[in-house]
């Protein structure tokens, strides 16, 4: 696969924590649906990364998946618009974490912004182990072993895709280059014609001598369109371009996702930690139950009583789920008293059951048909696997590891 085709391929996981809330839904799953019909898409279970922080409680991680993936699929992820596999079903992660594990220098996981961060807020939990301080590191693996160009990720995850591009530039500057490396590059040049090759030559010297990027953009443009060299010297070209060798490992780049808070019953961010969550497979009359029961304005003492909306946790729902027409009122009649505070929250209810009610129904055929879930899984671990082992092999080969 070459490095300009890897940007349309995408890799996006999740940890396994059981059913999923209308946080996962509007933060990750709605961004899903859309990457899902525009590239070529992994979506995994990232079971082994719950391990590093959950290793003493294992048992509960296998039911996690099921209803993880269960969510997923009621929620309008498709098996047949992208790949779902299981990360633990595919051990090529697992092996190319170790072989990266090889040239990672130490510092670059111990600076990682979220290791210390979550030391400080998992005090409950032992996390001085080997796989808590290499998970970012098996994460960088989980996307190299695709060959992702993109992978969507929120702000505060940039850093974790950052350090996977400085380990595929490390790679590719250690093992990109063969012996033969520059006789291969000639001879790919004078492959596309006396016109191209010295075009490319000026293209090349302008991005390495003044950093001009569109020179550089040009130059891989042009090696696109060639029908003449391989795939390997379209990789050689490419990274020749910016100065190293074959491009075994394409860098990855970051594609951040719309920023979508989504508030808890308390008003504070949804998560299972605070137990302010609705579910994607609750009732009409639990979601009705949640939100009748959730705190609102502490000013509004009495029904007669002005309230101001931007104190109440309700409003950040009808924020997120109600019309102009409608916040245009509830904003008006709250600081007028002219509604009641169970007044206010019924457009919500009636929102959010309307949104919840075909997932829970899709959920419930696939809880009906649990091996029809685990076939889904098993075909995408296969198929993930099969292209794990294409880029798994360049890397041995790279390596010195291919005893063939």
């Amino acid at each position: 696969m070459s490095s300009i085709d890897s940007q349309r391929r995408v890799l996006s996981g999740m940890r396994p924590t059981g059913r999923l809330h209308l946080g996962h839904l509007h933060g990750v799953i709605h961004n899903w649906l859309v990457l899902q019909h525009e590239y070529e898409c992994f979506f995994f279970v990232a079971d082994w990364h719950a391990l590093t922080t959950h290793y003493e409680t294992p048992h509960t991680i296998e039911d996690n998946v099921w209803d993880m993936v269960i969510d997923w699929l009621a929620a309008g992820v498709s098996p047949t618009a992208a790949t779902l596999f299981v990360q633990s079903q595919v051990p090529e992660h697992a092996e190319l974490h170790l072989l990266l594990s090889m040239i990672t220098p130490l510092g670059w996981l111990e600076r990682v912004p979220s290791y210390k961060d979550m030391q400080e807020n998992l005090t409950e939990k032992d996390l001085n182990t080997y796989g808590f301080l290499g998970y970012p590191l098996l994460q960088s693996a989980d996307i190299l072993i695709y060959r992702a160009g993109l992978v969507p990720v929120g702000a505060d995850q940039v850093a974790h895709v950052e350090l996977t591009r400085e380990l595929a530039r490390r790679f590719n500057h250690l093992y990109g280059k063969s012996a033969d490396f520059e006789d291969s590059v000639k001879a790919a040049i004078v492959k596309m014609g006396k016109k191209v090759g010295k075009l490319y030559d000026e293209l090349r010297r302008k991005y390495q001598e003044q950093g001009d990027q569109g020179a550089l953009e040009k130059a891989q443009a042009l090696l696109m369109e060639q029908q003449n060299i391989t795939v390997g010297d379209r990789e050689r070209l490419y990274g020749y371009l910016e100065g190293s060798g074959k491009i075994i490992l394409p860098e990855p780049a970051a594609k951040l996702t719309p920023a979508a808070r989504m508030p808890g019953l308390d008003g504070r961010k949804m998560s299972k930690s605070y137990d302010n969550v609705i579910t994607l497979r609750d009732s009409a009359d639990e979601v009705s139950k949640k939100i009748r029961t959730m705190p609102t304005d502490p000013a509004r003492v009495r029904r007669t009583d002005p309230g101001d909306p931007d104190k109440c946790p309700v409003w950040q729902f009808h924020e997120i789920f109600s019309s102009d027409e409608t916040k245009g009122f509830v904003r008006q009649a709250c600081r007028s008293a002219g509604i009641g505070c169970l007044d206010c929250k019924k457009p919500v209810i009636d929102a959010v059951v309307r949104e919840l009610t075909p997932i829970r129904e899709r959920a419930r055929h696939f809880e009906e048909n649990p091996d029809m879930v685990k076939a889904i899984i098993l075909e995408g671990s296969e198929k993930a696997r099969d292209t794990a082992r294409d880029t798994l092999q360049d890397v041995r080969q790279a390596m010195g590891l291919n005893y063939r």
